[in-house]
């Protein structure tokens, strides 16, 4: 299998800077949360950036990568299946700002883990179903259930609901995009990399390009994954910062 067609493999069955980085201190609200913006890193967190196109004919927008002339990069965290212990503190001193778009059928049991990752690394939580069906060809209804449970699930054990979706397996048709804005999701995020057993792949090019949301997963290559990323961003002269600020 290719690099290309490897980065669009997500959520498999239990895969010199130019600007500042930011300090791994400092806090990124949630959405919906009063912004208080920090006066560190390339710009204060928090505050937004750019907007996600609105909701038409019922359905969410559907966002691969980010359009900016920014040096700026955006990692993102799936599933949640292996809580790799070494993950909140890597994630909190590399200041990442990821988004955990996570399943409730893996975070039942661990809240503790990820409502640390939240509270400590300034990461958003996402919506990713709560038992990570392939949703496309679905009727509505099963769709509209598997999202809205899961962010009414992941409200209650975390403390936050979600507003951006990710599709499992990045699998969408219109009744999911409908199904996405009923729950009160605002985007339906995609991917234009990937890193699976700590190597960085791309979908074009051979590098990371500005604006590029890349994927990964809580599996047991997590650190190895997570540092690949790190370095590509640095290699190519990116800063990881809050998707969410770009969405909103």
């Amino acid at each position: 299998m290719g690099v290309a067609a490897l980065a669009l493999t997500a959520c498999s069955s239990p895969g010199s800077t130019t600007s500042p980085t930011p300090s791994p201190d400092q806090p990124n609200p949630a959405a919906g949360a009063p912004a208080v913006p920090v006066a560190s890193g390339p710009y204060p967190y928090g505050q937004i950036q750019q907007k996600a196109a609105p909701i038409a004919n019922g359905e969410v927008p559907v966002v691969r990568r980010i359009t900016t002339d920014k040096p700026y990069v955006f990692i993102t965290m799936d599933d949640g299946a292996i809580p790799q212990p070494e993950a909140p503190q890597l994630i909190k001193d590399s200041g990442g700002h990821p988004v955990l778009f996570l399943n409730q059928k893996y975070v039942h049991g661990h809240e503790a883990y990820f409502k640390s990752i939240l509270d400590s690394t300034g990461a958003v939580l996402g919506d990713h179903t709560v038992d990570h069906p392939n949703l496309k060809g679905k009727p509505y209804e099963f769709q509209k259930k598997e999202i809205c449970d899961d962010a009414d699930d992941l409200q209650k054990g975390l403390g936050q609901r979600p507003t951006l979706f990710r599709p499992p397996f990045g699998n969408y048709d219109s009744n999911t995009l409908k199904a996405a804005a009923a729950c009160g999701m605002r985007a339906s995020v995609l991917w234009s990399a990937a890193v699976n057993d700590g190597v960085v792949q791309f979908q074009v090019g051979n590098k990371l390009r500005p604006g590029d949301i890349v994927l990964m997963h809580f599996r047991k290559t997590f650190v190895e994954d997570y540092n690949a990323f790190l370095a590509e961003a640095k290699k190519d002269g990116l800063t990881p910062v809050p998707l969410a600020d770009f969405l909103g």
